[in-house]
């Protein structure tokens, strides 16, 4: 048997820089649109945390609607707009769309989001790539070590300071990101989640601030990892995993990505 007889075959979707600029309460204060975002499609190896960061509702809902797997046929911005609605249909928080697009578009994907384009609901344009070379290298560099998922009560919106500088920082955050994993520069990368997690904290501070969040220091737990290696991120807002960037074969506790890559 497969672990997809068990967990499903539908794919998980990982985040990396420029996370929240898909949020049209974020990309309407934007100074310089568009601003991106770098999504992942994961194949499903393991059984990921519910509640970090790795958009299992939104897996959850597709293999509801769609008997567990991909529709074939229909074009994937279609399917991008349905998985949406069904999941944001009764939410009044809703689910930023880099969660289905992330799961539906294989390989590593920029979003790009202008809140001038459908109000930045959804991207103005995607770029993607499932070169193999690029795909193995960021397979080789991205380690991923479980933290803890988001604990009850938690909720990441509670204080908002939009402001319009750290805004355009995070936006840029996704393109120097997508252009790094092109380059396949591990230096750039590193920078990219560090400067993104720098503008999202200032944006919304209670992603790692929050009162629920009191199991240890979730920013100082980042920023030692940030030190130590080329670049680590959280996989969500909350916890949920630590993403690690760097070229060490080995990272201490965790365990390596599998990208659902179009094959040619």
């Amino acid at each position: 048997m497969s672990i997809t007889d068990f967990i499903g075959e539908i794919p998980y979707r990982m985040a990396l820089a420029g996370g929240w600029i898909d949020q049209p309460f974020v990309s309407r204060f934007n100074p310089k649109p568009p601003g991106s975002m770098v999504v992942v499609s994961l194949e499903p190896i393991v059984r990921f945390m519910e509640r970090a960061g790795i958009a299992t509702g939104t897996r959850n809902v597709a293999r509801r609607i769609w008997n567990d797997k991909l529709p074939v046929g229909r074009s994937r911005a279609e399917l991008v707009r349905e998985l949406y609605h069904e999941e944001n249909k009764n939410l009044i928080d809703k689910s930023g769309s880099q969660d289905m697009i992330g799961t539906i578009y294989p390989g590593i994907s920029r979003l790009d989001y202008d809140y001038t384009c459908e109000e930045g609901v959804f991207p103005k344009h995607i770029e993607s790539t499932n070169d193999p070379q690029i795909v193995a290298w960021l397979e080789r560099v991205i380690h991923l070590i479980p933290v803890a998922p988001r604990p009850p009560g938690y909720n990441p919106v509670g204080v908002k300071n939009l402001d319009a500088e750290a805004i355009a920082a995070l936006g840029q955050s996704g393109k120097d990101c997508y252009d790094a994993i092109l380059a396949r520069d591990i230096k750039r990368l590193g920078q990219s989640m560090k400067d993104c997690t720098r503008a999202y904290l200032k944006i919304l501070p209670h992603t790692l601030l929050h009162p629920t969040l009191s199991a240890f220091d979730y920013v100082k737990f980042q920023e030692d990892y940030q030190a130590r290696y080329a670049g680590a991120m959280f996989s969500g807002c909350g916890g949920g995993y630590m993403i690690v960037a760097s070229e060490d074969e080995r990272v201490d506790g965790a365990f390596k990505i599998k990208i659902r890559a179009e094959r040619k």
